[in-house]
């Protein structure tokens, strides 16, 4: 059983960095996507950013694109998310996942999720 374990979140003003991490354990052999996902209060489920485990390879939602930055670790089977220049509008619980497919950006294509790092952006 593949497990995920999304850690790093916390508040901050607008402006800060942020990172938060995913680290992976059970066996990941048939993971070859791990993406971060958002959840604002009352709004769905938001895709932000994904990376390739065999090639590093990585895409974002339009809204953080310039900003966030997904990259990994393989000796610790980590994926981190660096997130600057937050906004107000960046608050969300995010969430970690991985899928078996190359690429995705649809969470119902996703397997194992983490329990998710609350993200709060005020002054």
């Amino acid at each position: 059983q593949v497990q995920l374990v999304d850690a790093g979140g916390g508040l901050v003003q607008p402006g800060d960095s942020l990172r938060v991490s995913c680290t992976a354990s059970g066996g990941t052999f048939d993971l070859y996507t791990v993406g971060w996902f958002r959840q604002a209060p009352g709004q769905g489920r938001e895709f932000v950013a994904a990376i390739s485990w065999l090639d590093s390879y990585t895409y974002y939602s339009d809204s953080v694109k310039s900003r966030f930055t997904i990259s990994r670790d393989n000796a610790k089977t980590t994926v981190y998310l660096q997130m600057n220049n937050l906004k107000p509008e960046d608050t969300a619980i995010y969430f970690c996942a991985a899928s078996d497919l190359l690429r995705s950006t649809k969470y119902t294509e996703y397997d194992f999720w983490g329990q998710g790092t609350q993200v709060t952006v005020s002054s």
